[in-house]
């Protein structure tokens, strides 16, 4: 039964009901609907992080379970990136100088990925900055890893053939010290014994009697004895593989032909006076991979030290060259 309301009305001195009015209800009905929404709402807010549901417990897992790996994951690349970087340091520094191998650059090392952005199916969730990143370092990783293992493939192929390597550097002077004159000229600028300029002289002349023996400073081909190049004279040209070539210049005759192989030592010419020469001399150079460099620096296999150094101080003097 519906409780019964009063009010005193002071006129009549009595008590009378109390009538609803309709807009009255109406009003308190849309209060207390309001009412129950706002609980609702708050109730939804404040309850939900407390009560979750059992699919929303295993994402949170899940999405915990990847920044842990991921964090993992950096850390090991970190510690892979360190060992990485101490191979490349050795490769350029120990192995490759030991092999007498070009360094492998940065640029080649480091190289990124250009063109196509290849991480684009990876773009709009929400750890995707982390999961590109983690992308991003092991490609680079995979690709410095790749070329260490090339780098790497060349120096074993090298380390197989080192053997061959020393029988083919040309490690013994070409001309027989008792034999020798003198060392005329060495590696470097000097002046032209024609124009009197000074040019940079690419090798060493070795003074020497007329008809005196030349001998091939390493293990090769002949690939040229003719006197078809401009100064030479009659000269020889022997490949060594590897990059090296050895040129003997100004001879009086040969003891050799072009397609001959040779060994360390043998007889393959005669000092003379052909070409753009001033007297009877030989001109020695060695070129790797077709730039001419010092041949002071391979002379390792018929030099005691102490000859070796006194050449070295005969080479440095800066005088005129027989050629």
């Amino acid at each position: 039964m519906a409780k019964v309301k009063y009010y005193y009305d002071s006129e009549t001195l009595s008590y009378r009901k109390i009538k609803d009015k309709k807009r009255h209800k109406f009003t308190r009905l849309i209060l207390t609907i309001v009412a129950a929404g706002i609980f609702m709402i708050l109730g939804f807010v404040v309850l939900t992080p407390i009560f979750e549901s059992p699919s929303e417990k295993k994402l949170k897992r899940e999405l915990e379970y990847v920044k842990l790996n991921e964090e993992l994951h950096s850390k090991k690349l970190v510690q892979l990136e360190q060992v990485l970087e101490d191979l490349q340091v050795r490769d350029n520094n120990i192995y490759r100088v030991y092999f007498e191998l070009s360094p492998v650059s940065n640029d080649k090392r480091n190289a990124g990925f250009g063109g196509v952005n290849r991480y684009k199916t990876l773009e709009g969730f929400d750890n995707s900055a982390m999961i590109i990143g983690v992308s991003k370092n092991m490609d680079i990783l995979a690709k410095q890893l790749y070329m260490q293992s090339k780098s790497l493939d060349e120096i074993v192929k090298i380390a197989e053939n080192k053997e061959d390597l020393l029988a083919a550097m040309p490690a013994i002077q070409p001309v027989r010290k008792q034999n020798l004159t003198r060392m005329a000229s060495g590696y470097g600028w000097r002046s032209d014994p024609f124009t009197k300029a000074r040019k940079m002289h690419k090798g060493m002349d070795f003074t020497a009697p007329r008809g005196t023996p030349i001998f091939a400073s390493g293990d090769g081909k002949i690939i040229r004895a003719d006197n078809k190049s401009s100064g030479y004279g009659k000269h020889i040209r022997i490949d060594h593989g590897f990059g090296y070539v050895s040129l003997y210049a100004h001879l009086s005759k040969y003891n050799t032909r072009k397609g001959r192989r040779v060994k360390r030592g043998d007889l393959i010419g005669y000092v003379g006076n052909t070409g753009r020469s001033q007297a009877p001399h030989l001109h020695y150079e060695v070129r790797k991979n077709g730039k001419a460099i010092n041949p002071i620096n391979f002379y390792s296999g018929n030099l005691t030290p102490e000859e070796f150094v006194a050449m070295q101080k005969a080479a440095q003097i800066e005088g005129q060259s027989l050629d």
